[in-house]
């Protein structure tokens, strides 16, 4: 399997760069008795993403304004935001982030701390290579919860596999058919960077993971950070 970044992002965000760290021999089950020790990490990461809203109001933070900026150079569903967005304004409500299970947990505290979009999908049941780049229209997306197919729209840039759309606009949501479960086995954790400065706390902010998963999953892998000299990348 490969990961490509297809010409069309680069071409919307020549400084980019798409971290990428693959792990295998999981055990994602969901261990009650450790919730408390997740839910200490998620409120810890909490703390940590309230230095990234410090202005009122909420929308004039950078990194709010550098992805909604990111945001108007492609097509979108009306009303999408980045998945970073969307975790610091739970933050600015006061709400507070419960385990949802190890592997989650573990990068949704690494978006919260370092101020970057972070996701996941299960390798396993990836078809084919998995790319970034503008959708063709169409591709099929069933979101969780859903109930009925939502397309990507023409232009849209989407994570996508043979079989469809696997997170729309670039990581505002992501499908239910490849999401990290307890029965996950084998991952791919993503985190995205649209400038230097971005870039280089993602550098840290993957290192950290790489440790967090050691420390607590008692599992490793190898880090590629694709960049436009460096589009692609294959999984052995």
């Amino acid at each position: 399997m490969q990961i490509k970044i297809d010409s069309t992002f680069w071409e919307l965000f020549p400084e980019a760069q798409i971290s990428v760290l693959v792990v295998k021999g999981l055990d994602n089950h969901i261990d009650e008795s450790k919730d408390p020790h997740f839910q200490e990490l998620l409120d810890e990461a909490s703390k940590k993403a309230e230095s990234f809203i410090t202005e009122e109001p909420f929308t004039s933070n950078t990194v709010i304004q550098e992805w909604r900026e990111a945001f108007t150079k492609f097509k979108t569903k009306k009303g999408a935001r980045s998945s970073i967005e969307a975790l610091l304004k739970r933050v600015s409500q006061g709400k507070r982030f419960s385990p949802i299970n190890p592997l989650v947990d573990l990068y949704n505290s690494i978006s919260l701390s370092y101020g970057l979009p972070c996701g996941g999908e299960d390798l396993d049941k990836i078809q084919g290579d998995l790319h970034l780049g503008k959708a063709k229209g169409g591709e099929p997306f069933f979101p969780l919860g859903a109930e009925k197919d939502a397309p990507a729209l023409p232009e849209e840039l989407i994570y996508y596999d043979d079989e469809g759309a696997i997170c729309r606009c670039l990581n505002w949501r992501e499908a239910k058919r490849t999401m990290l479960t307890e029965e996950t086995k084998d991952a791919i954790l993503v985190i995205e960077a649209i400038n230097p400065e971005q870039a280089e706390r993602a550098r840290a902010a993957m290192e950290a993971l790489k440790q967090l998963l050691s420390d607590e999953m008692g599992v490793t892998g190898d880090i590629h950070h694709l960049t436009i000299d460096t589009p692609d990348y294959t999984i052995d």
